[in-house]
């Protein structure tokens, strides 16, 4: 029993590969569906009468199925729902799968009544270019940005997190076959002969490329038991790893291949434990591209209305998917397949109403069987024009000799809700472009081939224009010998090709364009997905853009999902036809990766969320979470951003109160910070005051021991990298410190210049940043805190000066005490084994109390730096010399050191370039946003000179009782005492501000030195 008839109308009874004991329910737009296992969603909604699947980009014009594989332009869906709903899926790849949920896009507020499609009625505005000649004049583009923006795009991307993971795997092969066909297999099956590592990847569920979806024979037997006995063959062989549903989608170099195999896709939900999809990276030392070839469409006028479909798809769906993909059809090729299309499609029972050859004369066997089954077969003509709207209701043909002539023709009018078209089939080169190959130009087939490799690959089969089974079969066992003997292995002798059926066909014929009816205006559609007609083509031409990339991107041809794949050589033959010149000297664009389209999250793989990077928590980390602080992360790191105390509840009020408490201990009595985050370096050797005095600005080689100094070091390039200090530990022994931000690229920087540039040096280093919690002790009442907790240790100014550097013990604990300072109080940071951690700030914290030291967070440390006009990765951001940053002065001129030859070239030496200045609101009230772009005057109309940027910002300094800044302005030392406007665009804000100073808060530096 046939289940789900009924609901299936256009389902054939019998053949093809679907399990019609297994119905697959699922929905389409709001209503309920019946497929069997086996089919894609888009043979399922043609099984069920479903023609109209969505709406053009531009025009919203009624777009149906068009193709049965990667190419399809039209048939784009929004697949599944909540977290794994993905928008932009082809109906044509999608494996059917119970509980399957799709929705149609780009329309509103329904697919049969799109408002949008009022854009149809406006077509001749909207030609190619329309957005550059139109948007450019009064009120302005940004007036009429906000209204295109809405209006483009296919599908809506949702912002609920993917609850599936991916994966990423690396394969190593000596031969790689991309494409599981006929050649593919034979190339496989070949080289896995000789012993050698094979890799056999196809995009498809199952092994066979087009033999699935032809009625070919090998040998005397269906073609597909040839594929069978061939997998058999390759799953006996261990050196042979084949993927299923495996896309490769870029060609890299090294002969690398990047490939998404889709793990899960086919299912609901991903099975416990298992991934969605996997990204592969398979490394090859022999490349074969058995990747087949996509079929041309034709192009006429209303080319685009559903079920206007490829010849080939038709094939497919009737013989693969048993379906009928209408009930009434016209065929129109210029090649013998129209004829292998009618045959297959009277075999599905569809009714084939003629056959349109533009051809004439042609002697044919496929010609000669049509005629033998009653079909009419109208030579020298092409289809002049469709009817219908939302779908096909029937085509004219008219004399092409005719149409060419401009003359009126006769025409006739054939009812159908079906035509096949097919203009010919162009190699898949994308791969082989991915790696600057360049195609060349085959008139024999009006297609582009693959032309000179620079990696070790080859194109076999259809790839390569060679279309014929036979040909392919011979081809890929040829390759696939060929490759295993390059690489050493012992191939055996050639295997005999298989025997095939093949009738002769006649010549083929290169038509780019069907002449338009001159009673009417065309809509010749070249890209159906982008709605770039054939009048498009030829007004870019005429406006001067006769480079095919110039082509693209002005009439967006070939730039949709697609990426052209039916489209691009029919328009590069326009433009040909249009310039009068040959296709091969137009020549083509440049393909470029992935081949399909590729989700974020398989590149992203596992490394999302908080396994992108490890979560790094301080020692005190627990300690901070009991005693009410507010967590953020700062880089990789959780800090305390500040701390409510009991009975405060979170709120904009109690953060506000908590920073401002915080600021002002650490100013008027002593507050603690934990800054184990900082980057932590240790550096031995008999040369370590050498690779110092290399790496840093200013000088090291006279650091004392049990000193501490501070430096910048700068990029090769000139630009500064970062600050911090670092201490004399021993005679070879220095302890650096780095910003938390770039603790990380420090170590690389150093690492590579031992390594690489001074490998003489005699220096060891060591990341020692989680092995060593620290702890900053600023205020007035620093001393006497520290005085408790080392009683034994003189803490007086002669005895322990400021930079100075001592060992220590607290209550056992093996401590060092270095007196540095961020916030510019009398401060000192002390640093102890992680371990004990927690334990030495509970003791600080415990002595601290009596004298009234509190806990600090990030933003209390961020307003005290910025009062002392410290910078940090804010304004170390990688655009900025160290003269910018106000250390012009510590750069030696006695000694060579990282970055010192760029740093002095003019650009950088310039005086006009932004400085470090301090900013504060004229009104002593406004708040400054970080990133305000800083102009002389608001009111200048675009483009305004951008004057500098602010780089950080407290919106308060309790201190001062007014909001406070550090920004990058040109000429700042020169403009202190001057105005500016800090202006922030995205929320329509402009600050009036004055110039000051970096430093406003204790600019003798006084209190730093108790």
């Amino acid at each position: 029993m046939i289940r789900g008839k009924e609901q299936q109308p256009y389902r054939i009874s019998e053949g093809g590969e679907i399990e019609r004991t297994r119905p697959l329910g699922f929905r389409f737009d709001g209503r309920n569906y019946i497929g069997y296992e086996g089919d894609t969603l888009a043979s399922a909604l043609l099984a069920n009468g479903v023609r109209l699947v969505g709406r053009s980009f531009k025009y919203h014009r009624p777009r149906g199925i068009y193709s049965a594989g990667p190419e399809e332009p039209n048939a784009l869906v929004h697949l599944r729902s909540g977290g794994r709903q993905e928008p932009n899926t082809r109906a044509t790849q999608i494996e059917l799968f119970a509980g399957l949920e799709a929705k149609s896009q780009n329309r509103w507020p329904n697919l049969k009544f799109d408002l949008m499609g009022v854009n149809d009625l406006a077509s001749r505005f909207l030609v190619a270019g329309f957005y550059y000649k139109t948007f450019m004049g009064l009120p302005g583009w940004h007036f009429y940005e906000h209204f295109i923006r809405k209006a483009a795009g296919m599908g809506a991307a949702e912002h609920i997190p993917d609850p599936d993971s991916y994966d990423k795997m690396h394969g190593h092969a000596d031969i790689v076959v991309i494409g599981a066909g006929p050649a593919g297999l034979a190339a496989a099956l070949q080289a896995g002969g000789s012993g050698a590592r094979v890799f056999l990847i196809d995009e498809n569920d199952r092994p066979g490329g087009r033999l699935r979806a032809e009625r070919e024979t090998i040998d005397g037997r269906p073609a597909m038991e040839w594929t069978q006995k061939t997998v058999a063959a390759l799953e006996d062989m261990e050196n042979v790893t084949f993927l299923t549903r495996t896309t490769a989608f870029g060609y890299y170099d090294g002969d690398t291949i990047g490939a998404l195999e889709r793990v899960s896709d086919h299912l609901l939900a991903p099975e416990p434990f298992k991934v969605r999809q996997r990204r592969w990276l398979i490394h090859g030392k022999k490349i074969l591209l058995a990747t087949g070839a996509t079929e041309r469409p034709l192009v006429f006028d209303g080319n685009d209305r559903p079920g206007v479909m490829l010849a080939g798809a038709a094939r497919t769906y009737a013989n693969r998917f048993a379906v009928q993909a209408g009930r009434r059809a016209v065929v129109f090729a210029n090649s013998d397949d129209g004829y292998r299309t009618a045959l297959d499609l009277a075999r599905a029972g569809i009714e084939v109403r003629g056959v349109i050859d533009p051809r004439i004369g042609i002697q044919s066997a496929l010609k000669d069987q049509v005629a033998a089954c009653g079909i009419d077969i109208v030579e020298g003509a092409a289809v002049a024009r469709t009817h219908g709207y939302l779908g096909l209701a029937g085509v004219d043909i008219a004399d092409l000799d005719s149409l060419r002539s401009g003359r009126m023709p006769e025409t006739r009018f054939i009812p159908c809700d079906l035509l096949a078209t097919g203009g010919g089939w162009s190699p898949n080169v994308h791969l082989h472009s991915h790696q600057s190959g360049r195609p060349v130009y085959d008139p024999a087939i009006a297609a582009f081939v693959p032309g000179a490799s620079r990696m070790n690959d080859r194109s076999i089969g259809a790839a390569r224009g060679r279309f014929g089974l036979a040909e392919c079969l011979a081809d890929g066992i040829a390759a696939g010998r060929d490759a295993a003997e390059e690489l050493g292995f012992a191939a055996g002798p050639l295997a005999a090709t298989p025997a095939t059926e093949e009738p002769a066909a006649g010549p083929f014929m290169t038509l780019w364009q069907v002449p338009a009816l001159p009673d009417r205006k065309a809509r010749s559609f070249v890209d159906l997905q982008d709605d770039v007609a054939a009048s498009d083509v030829k007004l870019a031409e005429s406006e001067g853009y006769v480079s095919v990339e110039h082509l693209k991107r002005y009439t967006t041809l070939g730039m949709g999902t697609d990426q052209g794949k039916t489209s691009n050589i029919n328009g590069h033959g326009i433009l040909a036809e249009a310039r009068g010149m040959d296709v091969a000297a137009v020549g083509t664009t440049t393909f470029r990766p992935p081949y399909t389209p590729v989700a974020i999250g398989a590149f992203a793989g596992r490394e999302r969320g908080h396994h992108a990077h490890p979560v790094r928590r301080t020692p005190m980390h627990d300690w901070h979470l009991a005693n009410g602080a507010k967590m953020i992360e700062a880089g990789l790191w959780m800090r305390p951003q500040y701390y409510l105390e009991p009975g405060e509840t979170p709120s904009r009020a109690t953060m506000d109160k908590a920073i401002t408490r915080e600021t002002l201990a650490v100013r008027n009595a002593a507050g603690i910070s934990d800054v184990s985050t900082l980057g932590k370096i240790d550096i031995q050797g008999a040369d370590a005051a050498e690779f110092l005095n290399r790496v840093y600005i200013n000088g090291w080689k006279t650091l004392a021991i049990g000193k501490a100094r501070y430096g910048v070091m700068l990029r090769e390039d000139g630009i500064a990298l970062d600050d911090g200090t670092t201490s004399r530990i021993g005679e070879n022994h220095y302890y650096m410190t780095t910003t938390t931000a770039e603790a990380g690229p420090v170590m690389q920087h150093l690492e590579v210049l031992l390594q690489v540039h001074w490998p003489d040096l005699d220096v060891k280093i060591a990341s020692v940043t989680d092995e060593w919690a620290a702890m900053a002790i600023a205020g007035p009442n620093s001393r006497a805190i520290l005085s408790d907790l080392f009683p034994e240790t003189d803490l007086s100014n002669d005895a322990f000066p400021f930079m100075g550097v001592r060992m220590a013990s607290l209550g056992g604990i093996p401590a060092r005490i270095f007196r540095i300072s961020f916030s510019g109080e009398l401060a000192y940071e002390i640093a102890v084994p992680a371990d004990y951690g927690a334990a030495a700030w509970e003791r600080c914290l415990e002595v601290g109390s009596d004298h009234g030291m509190v806990p600090y967070g990030l933003e209390a440390l961020n307003i005290l730096r910025i009062e002392k006009g410290h910078v940090t990765v804010s304004e170390i951001d990688g655009r900025h010399t160290a003269a910018d940053l106000g250390f012009g002065r510590m750069m030696s001129t006695k000694k060579r050191f990282v970055g010192d030859a760029l740093a002095t070239r003019e650009c950088m030496a310039d005086p006009s370039r932004p400085a470090l200045v301090g900013l504060t609101p004229l009104d002593g009230k406004t708040k400054i946003r970080a990133g305000s772009v800083l102009v002389e005057d608001p009111r200048t109309p675009p483009p305004v000179p951008k004057l500098g940027h602010v780089s950080s910002t407290a919106y308060l300094s309790p201190n001062l009782g007014r909001p406070i800044s550090l920004a990058m302005l040109k000429n700042g030392p020169e403009r202190i005492g001057e105005t500016v406007w800090a202006v922030f665009p995205l929320r329509d804000e402009a600050v009036e501000c004055r110039v000051t100073s970096p430093v406003v808060y204790d600019e003798e530096g006084a209190r730093l030195h108790g």
